[in-house]
């Protein structure tokens, strides 16, 4: 009876240790100097100055409010380089899993505004990519990604990558 009870609380603990608002490792998050909607508005403008692809832009919160349900503002876009993707999938096409990129642009509890991507190094591990070449182009798409977040955000303030926990984050912040 012992072992199921402390069963049971691990379970638990792990069930709800997943509620924390603590990012995946391979999770890059930066705040953002303007509220979603005008941060979705200046990416959309940066990825067409830069000839990239937009795919879809998915308003989340619009979705939440069609189920009768509130969300705060999170709106995703899906972009990307078809010529940089096609050489992504052949190096694996499991990476079609994971092309084109997004970027989550949102508003947290405090009311600050933040945009999060997938770090793409972390493809290299996802899809056992280790073609020197593959991993070539993963560091140049980790290197745009990383100028793209920084322009749409107008400022220098990185989050911490996802292995900072969130009061480290908050305690780095400027509440606006």
């Amino acid at each position: 009876m012992k072992k199921i009870v402390l069963a049971a609380a691990a379970l638990l603990l792990i069930a709800f240790s997943g509620c924390e608002n603590k990012k995946g490792a391979f999770i890059e998050t930066v705040q953002c100097s303007h509220p979603v909607k005008e941060s979705v508005d200046r990416f959309e403008k940066i990825l067409d100055e830069n000839g990239l692809s937009i795919f879809q832009v998915i308003d989340h919160a619009q979705n939440a409010k069609n189920a009768e349900m509130i969300l705060d503002p999170t709106t995703l876009v899906v972009f990307g380089n078809p010529k940089m993707g096609t050489a992504l999938m052949k190096c694996n096409q499991s990476m079609g899993m994971d092309l084109p990129l997004r970027m989550l642009f949102y508003s947290d509890y405090e009311g600050r505004y933040w945009l999060s991507y997938t770090n793409p190094e972390y493809y290299s591990l996802k899809h056992n990519i280790k073609d020197k070449k593959c991993l070539a182009i993963i560091n140049k798409v980790s290197i745009a990604l990383q100028t793209l977040a920084q322009e749409v955000a107008d400022n220098n303030t990185t989050a911490a990558s996802s292995d900072q926990n969130s009061s480290d984050q908050n305690n780095t912040k400027e509440k606006e």
